[in-house]
């Protein structure tokens, strides 16, 4: 993916908690007073949107299945991102989320394909394998591997470092935050 003039691959899908915004140890972001865009992000995504035709973020959100915020809830903290990164001049295309608990059969948490299937299904031009899945997860690098697409770790957590050893195959890139994922990228 990486190269000396500015491309337009197909999609990023960004994972919101620790790759947009801090994470909340323990608890979710539930209220947009809550939520602290973490450093590099605006500076990052605009090097990077002009790289990607699209832009998504794909995010995991079971505390609405455990009770803990509602939909509402959520909806809010959302549009509050959306106002934040729009001020700065980034273009998020659409928020894709998954509310389940993680031992819901068939939930459609990350690594399970659904969330980036509803992107295709709303935009049908998206082609996974010219597309970066960014997170700091690893169910978020499975995500994207699963579907063919390039992975970036954002390396801000640091309490699965036995499942990052177990994983089959590694990460395309590594980077403190979506400034230096860019410059990797050549933006």
């Amino acid at each position: 993916m990486s190269s000396k003039h500015k491309s337009t691959f197909s999609a990023l899908f960004l994972d919101r908690d620790g790759v947009l915004n801090a994470r909340l140890p323990g608890a979710y972001v539930a209220d947009p007073a809550d939520l602290e865009v973490l450093e590099g992000v605006e500076e990052g995504l605009r090097l990077l949107q002009s790289l990607f035709r699209y832009t998504f973020i794909v995010t995991n959100q079971q505390g609405v299945g455990k009770g803990l915020m509602s939909e509402a809830d959520l909806q809010r903290v959302h549009e509050h991102l959306l106002g934040h990164l729009a001020k700065a001049g980034i273009r998020i295309d659409a928020i894709y989320c998954c509310p389940d608990l993680r031992d819901k059969p068939g939930n459609c948490r990350k690594p399970a394909p659904e969330l980036a299937l509803r992107a295709k299904r709303d935009f049908p031009r998206v082609a996974f394998g010219e597309s970066l899945m960014v997170g700091d997860s690893v169910s978020d690098i499975l995500f994207g591997q699963n579907l063919g697409m390039k992975t970036a770790r954002v390396l801000t957590r640091f309490d699965e470092e036995e499942a990052w050893q177990d994983l089959e195959q590694q990460p395309d890139f590594a980077c403190r935050d979506l400034r230096e994922l860019a410059r990797l990228l050549g933006a």
